[in-house]
């Protein structure tokens, strides 16, 4: 994709009142035109999610993120939840459902262990995107193309300065993308997709 797009940032944070981090990085993107932030755990507070709803939504973006914080090395429960009832058969997959192929789709995680933690030999054996597989290839089968996911690490120590350092990433990132500033080819060989932001820092 190079032309304009719109993007559907699907955040979940179960106890979004105490994250800073989380909070920098969605004000960083509110109100940025042609950019929807739909926050599951305020709309669905009782996790009845409209299925039409975040379908339509789905279907007039180009971009869809999901922004949330690592739980157990996966996702707010929530996520699953909108993953199993929106994303159906004959809608999102299958023989008959191409109502999202070609559109890009991204995870923005923040962890509070470190980066090195999150290696082969660090305190959690695996990588950030090994543990991301599974959004992987749900995006796959939706035939979405997945990019390299922005992750901000370290919640527990993370300085103001960092904060605010991401959320200048996070912004310039996702303005990017809807300016159409990337192609598919910037995304191959890259670890995260912060790394297209940090190398003009």
């Amino acid at each position: 994709m190079t032309d304009e797009m719109k993007i559907l940032i699907l955040f979940a944070h179960p106890a979004f009142h105490k994250s800073i981090i989380n909070r920098a990085l969605l004000d960083a993107v509110r109100g940025l035109e042609n950019v929807t932030i739909n926050e599951l755990y305020e709309n669905y507070p009782d996790f009845f999610i409209d299925v039409e709803k975040e379908k339509k939504l789905l279907q007039e973006h180009d971009v869809i993120v999901w922004h949330h914080p690592f739980y157990w090395y996966s996702a707010p429960a929530i996520i699953k939840e909108w993953m199993d009832l929106v994303l159906q058969h004959g809608f999102a997959y299958g023989r008959n459902g191409f109502a999202l192929q070609g559109k890009w789709a991204m995870s923005a995680v923040s962890t509070g262990g470190r980066q090195e933690v999150y290696t082969a030999t660090g305190a959690n054996h695996f990588s950030v995107n090994q543990f991301l597989a599974p959004f992987n290839q749900s995006a796959t089968l939706c035939r979405m193309r997945y990019l390299p996911p922005f992750v901000t690490h370290g919640a527990h120590t993370i300085t103001q300065a960092e904060i605010e350092r991401q959320a200048a990433h996070y912004r310039e990132l996702i303005t990017g993308l809807r300016d159409g500033k990337y192609t598919e080819k910037d995304f191959e060989n890259i670890e995260y997709s912060n790394h297209l932001t940090l190398t003009n820092a």
